[in-house]
């Protein structure tokens, strides 16, 4: 019994003697994380504003954060008495690196890439992108992985790694897309008419560009077996709005002003035409 009672005294004694490096450690610690809060705010406010890409401040606020909290943590480990802890870590660090970097190579790999994605920028904030077969609005560039939400509403992580490695597309960078739809016209229609009356269609829709590079287009595509196929392609400036829902708003307005006006001027859209033989033994 008195052997425990020692030994809780002793550690009583110890933690007494410790106290004030114990106080100091937690006061390095407090302080050091209000730093690394203060530092992520003041990027958040005042440097993200002045980036083209929002996405890239807020990595850099990541970063930033986890390397502050990693240096406050040393710092108070040291400061206990674990020094020699913290220099062996240190000391092995090249051979941690490669296990960690061996278990764990996709987070490393995601890491990287997003620091990449981060600093190159080939996609903003609600930017349209396509990676693999995953099309969506960018919503979060983090440390491993990428937040898109699909336009059906669904959020999709896409892992850094695989971004960087596959093609990228960005449908909204410069501001511009161009939409296609196919028309069938009966093969008995007057070409030429039919083909003014698409494009002036067309252009009745304000939110479509009318510009020397971006002209709505009206081609005859392919020659089917009941109807003459007309691609019609048009462009429109993403930067008014973003979501998908303005998008075919505009889509769906110009494919009916599209039929409106050929039905008005006595254009017929047939269906598809299926031949049936019957054949007497």
């Amino acid at each position: 019994m008195n052997k425990f009672t020692d030994y809780f005294l002793d550690l009583y004694h110890s933690l007494v003697d410790k106290l004030p490096t114990i106080l100091i450690a937690l006061v390095i610690l407090t302080i050091g994380f209000l730093i690394a809060a203060g530092l992520k705010n003041l990027i958040l406010k005042k440097i993200k504003p002045r980036l083209t890409n929002n996405l890239s401040a807020d990595f850099i606020a990541q970063v930033t954060t986890i390397i502050i909290r990693l240096i406050v943590v040393v710092m108070a480990l040291n400061l206990l008495g674990f020094k020699s802890f913290t220099t062996q870590i240190l000391a092995g660090a090249g051979i941690l690196t490669f296990i960690i970097g061996f278990a764990f190579k996709d987070i490393g790999e995601n890491f990287l890439a997003g620091i990449i994605l981060a600093f190159k920028s080939p996609f903003r904030l609600k930017d349209l992108i396509e990676s693999g077969n995953i099309l969506g609005y960018v919503q979060e560039l983090n440390l491993r992985e990428t937040l898109v939400k699909t336009p059906d509403g669904k959020d999709v992580f896409i892992p850094n790694g695989q971004i960087l490695k596959n093609p990228l597309i960005n449908y909204t960078l410069d501001g511009f897309l161009r939409y296609e739809f196919i028309i069938g016209l009966d093969y008995k229609s007057n070409i030429v008419e039919g083909l003014k009356i698409i494009s002036d269609s067309v252009s009745e829709i304000s939110d479509v560009l009318n510009t020397k590079n971006k002209k709505t287009t009206v081609l005859i595509d392919e020659l089917t077996a009941s109807t003459i196929n007309f691609k019609i392609l048009f462009w429109i400036d993403t930067f008014k709005g973003t979501s998908k829902t303005y998008h075919n708003n505009i889509r769906s307005a110009v494919i009916d002003k599209v039929v409106q006006n050929l039905l008005k001027n006595g254009f017929y859209l047939p269906s598809t035409i299926v031949e049936i033989k019957k054949y007497t033994p």
